[in-house]
């Protein structure tokens, strides 16, 4: 009876300790944190603590728990950021000393100011046979002490962008206008070594041809360009240069330019004149204009003065054809131009890398000779 007594107490408090361990595995589960990388670190510490056998239980628990982690797992390249961020991080610790030189090289790089130009004499005609000591050099209104490079370029690789204005206020010229553009592609860019592309612009902005240094292929594009509305000159300006002419991977220096030929009137655009000569200057590029306006229009002079100032600002120039054979010849002279120029680079004082807008002046030390060269540039912001 004593036996049947014990053995009754030990039944009872076995099935009142069950509740008592469902409460505390229940509270266990509740106390879990929400953040997955909270459970990380717990999951992490419990092998330490449990033996193999029990470390499989508590993973159907907490998978549930933890399934934001596949979310990471598809940024599977983390471990390769990882496995290539120190290599960068000890390079530059255990190179220090070589480093040091060759990040002194980059710096005197982007702290030197490149600027590209032409000269004529009071005949307009080239002048091809100067050397740095015929120019004097102002960098924001103080003088340059040292022109650190200096060469005639006359052969570098072309980067053309034609914009044609394809609006119903050229329409009457358009054929002819096609003709002289196709020509001076044909005799402008050569094969294998310049590249050129075409976009018309009148309400929309279309581009017929990507770069290419195919005569046949621009002849097409420009063929197929077609007289349309309104006007978006200043849209067409901004998105070449921004588009097709900032970031061009390029192994070798390249001459960067863009003809323009319109009549100057914008009535349709989101950028400014102003924004469009930025982005112009930002991608160190020339714009050539060429005025489709002929005597006796009303409004000549106004628009001809918005070519001339794109023209002036980014060391372009802007031709005025006085009847439509005259289009030919202003093709003609761009072309000699891009094959005309100067090369010089120099290290302004006081430089800072702060994005600002510096002026340049570039003067001829011989009477006479006129410089043609971009008015400004913008100082890098790093």
């Amino acid at each position: 009876m004593e036996r049947f007594r014990r053995t009754c107490v030990i039944l009872i408090a076995a099935f009142l300790s069950l509740p008592l361990k469902a409460q505390n595995s229940a509270q266990g589960t509740d106390d879990l944190p929400a953040a997955p990388s909270t459970v990380i670190q717990k999951k992490q510490v419990q092998p330490k603590e449990t033996s193999p056998a029990t470390e499989q239980q508590p993973q159907p628990e907490s998978q549930p728990q933890t399934q934001p982690a596949p979310q990471t797992q598809p940024n599977a390249p983390a471990p390769q950021a990882s496995t290539e961020g120190p290599p960068r991080s000890s390079d530059a610790d255990s190179d220090a000393p070589p480093k040091s030189a060759d990040d002194t090289t980059f710096v005197r790089t982007v702290n030197e100011v490149p600027v590209v130009f032409t000269v004529t004499d009071k005949h307009n005609h080239y002048v091809r046979d100067l050397s740095k000591n015929d120019f004097k050099v102002m960098d924001d209104g103080r003088p340059v002490l040292e022109i650190r490079s200096f060469r005639r370029e006359t052969d570098l690789p072309l980067r053309v962008g034609l914009l044609i204005d394809s609006s119903a206020s050229v329409r009457g010229r358009f054929k002819f206008e096609q003709e002289a553009a196709i020509e001076f592609m044909n005799q402008t860019i050569r094969p294998r070594y310049d590249q050129a592309f075409v976009l018309g612009f009148d309400s929309s902005l279309e581009v017929t041809q990507e770069f290419t240094g195919d005569a046949e292929l621009l002849s097409k594009g420009i063929r197929s360009l077609r007289p349309g509305n309104s006007t978006r000159l200043y849209d067409a300006l901004f998105y070449a240069c921004r588009e097709r002419l900032l970031n061009t991977a390029e192994t070798a220096s390249v001459r960067k330019a863009i003809v323009l030929i319109t009549d100057g009137e914008d009535n349709s655009s989101r950028s400014t004149r102003e924004e469009a000569i930025d982005m112009a200057l930002r991608a160190n590029v020339i714009v050539y204009t060429i005025s489709t306006n002929f005597p006796g229009y009303a409004e000549s002079g106004k628009y001809d003065k918005i070519l001339q100032r794109i023209a002036d600002a980014t060391g372009g120039r802007w031709f005025e054809p006085f009847q439509v054979t005259d289009v030919a010849n202003a093709f003609a002279q761009i072309q000699a131009d891009l094959r005309s120029q100067y090369a010089l680079a120099y290290r302004p004082e006081g430089f800072k890398h702060d994005g600002r807008y510096r002026t340049i002046e570039i003067m001829a030390e011989h009477k006479g000779l006129k410089v043609h060269s971009r008015h400004g540039y913008y100082a890098p912001t790093e």
